[in-house]
């Protein structure tokens, strides 16, 4: 049975070569939710307030463990069922997402408080600090507490 193929790069730049696993309207947002909410099933990723399709979450999920960034975990309760965790390639995006969190607010109305994204801001290091050590220690209590969709706050 022959193996993959590896998918024909455009180019040898990394900004390119991060698109081309990245780049779309949804990776960044279940990297978001498994890093940032605490987010491990298919049914959480679904019901994230963001409205993606089954059909597309099933496909990004797929792309996402087919490029190094997460990997499936049998639920230590039921074999039958499934977690997605960042593998160590996914949470080195923690930066990038802070980064974009920071920018997005301070570029565009958002529903996150701006004493927040102060805050994150002069923290920067504390915040990826964090974010790495509820990784190591597969802390799934969210990472901001305005993370999880609160009716008209709306979500990070």
């Amino acid at each position: 049975m022959p193996g993959k193929r590896k998918p024909k790069r455009r180019s040898g730049c990394p900004v390119s070569l991060s698109l081309e696993l990245l780049g779309d309207r949804w990776s960044l947002l279940i990297i978001r939710d498994l890093m940032v909410r605490g987010f491990r099933t298919f049914r959480e990723f679904q019901q994230s307030g963001e409205g993606i399709a089954t059909n597309i979450l099933a496909d990004r999920l797929r792309k996402l463990e087919a490029g190094g960034i997460l990997a499936r975990e049998p639920e230590k309760t039921d074999a039958r069922k499934v977690n997605y965790r960042l593998t160590e390639k996914g949470i080195g995006l923690a930066p990038v997402l802070l980064e974009m969190l920071i920018w997005g607010a301070r570029h565009e109305e958002t529903a996150v408080p701006c004493e927040l994204i102060a805050n994150l801001e002069q923290n920067r290091e504390q915040v990826l600090e964090e974010a790495r050590r509820r990784w190591q220690e597969r802390d799934s209590t969210p990472l901001f507490p305005w993370s999880q969709p609160v009716g008209d706050r709306g979500n990070f």
